[in-house]
């Protein structure tokens, strides 16, 4: 009897260890599902919180970038149709009393591959001579015979001497794209075909050689109206940033001619006209007012001294920065 009571209480003792294992291993179990729900809860918390930092970067990034035109005064973007342009350009020619350096700009963007044409913008009293007509139109076709192409020569004279002039409407264009430039400046004709590439994919908006940055000095003035600071090369190179780039070098849509003749208020015309400066400014303005886009500067070019003699003057080719 008593061995049966003993083994009865070992059976006993056996279960309840048993029945103990198995609540502790429950229990395990379900520690273990409670560990991995808080877990996982955990990450999906950590991913949503990543994905709400990402939107945020995502956000203020997207914030900035429509901020910062308003910092130099620039307007917002504006989508401007896209037209594709029609091929080749126009170099037009700014001059004034410098026969040898026109000579020599005639001579040079004739041998360019891409031109079309060459108007020369002549702002004198008295019209240029035939001999100089003569050997313009003789530069032009020596630059061109051995390619077995023609460009045309025009010269478009106007007797007032007037800065406005340089930016008239040309009749008889054949392309959408002019290379406006000045009589002391040569830029290698690669670097114009660089340049030229790179205004077709924009070609609403400025691509030049010389760049310049402005910003605003002062915000509080009557009516609302800014003062800007005007900033040369010096600016541009320490600053490392530009806001426009000058006609005196640069590729423009013919279209903004009779805009800047016809549609620009009258009184930016008549102080370019009185202060004899600032025409390139104006232009700059008129074309990002038209496309709320950037310019794109193009490094590289050779300016001449006043005897017509080469003389470096300005950065090295090292390619296209937008």
């Amino acid at each position: 009897m008593d061995t049966l009571l003993g083994g009865h209480d070992l059976c006993l003792h056996y279960s309840s260890s048993l029945k103990e294992k198995v609540t502790m291993k429950s229990h395990r179990d379900r520690s273990y599902a409670r560990w991995r729900t808080y877990a996982h809860s955990c990450m999906s918390d950590i991913y949503r919180v990543r994905v709400l930092i990402l939107l945020c970067l995502v956000f203020g990034s997207t914030l900035f970038i429509s901020r910062a035109s308003s910092i130099m005064g620039w307007s917002h973007d504006r989508q401007t149709p896209r037209v594709f342009p029609r091929s080749g350009y126009t170099v037009v020619i700014n001059t004034w009393k410098r026969n040898d350096l026109l000579k020599r700009s005639v001579s040079h963007y004739s041998s360019c591959q891409g031109v079309d044409a060459i108007r020369v913008v002549w702002s004198e009293p008295t019209p240029p001579s035939d001999s100089l007509r003569s050997s313009l139109e003789g530069l032009v076709e020596l630059a061109t015979r051995k390619k077995h192409r023609h460009v045309s020569l025009q010269l478009d004279i106007h007797v007032d001497d007037d800065l406005n002039n340089r930016f008239k409407p040309l009749d008889g264009l054949s392309t959408d794209a002019i290379l406006s430039i000045d009589d002391d400046v040569l830029v290698p004709c690669g670097t114009v075909e660089s340049a030229f590439s790179a205004w077709t994919s924009a070609p609403n908006s400025m691509v030049g050689f010389v760049p310049r940055m402005h910003w605003i000095k002062a915000m509080n003035l009557p009516l609302g109206n800014y003062e800007y600071s005007y900033g040369g090369w010096w600016s541009v190179w320490w600053m490392g940033t530009y806001s426009m780039v000058l006609s005196k070098a640069a590729f423009i849509h013919e279209k903004y001619f009779d805009m800047y003749t016809n549609q620009m208020p009258a009184s930016v015309r008549q102080y370019v006209k009185e202060k004899r400066n600032c025409e390139d400014i104006a232009m700059s303005f008129l074309v990002a007012n038209e496309t709320g886009a950037p310019p794109l500067w193009v490094k590289g070019f050779t300016r001449l001294d006043l005897q017509g003699l080469a003389a470096f003057k300005a950065t090295v080719n090292i390619g296209l920065t937008a």
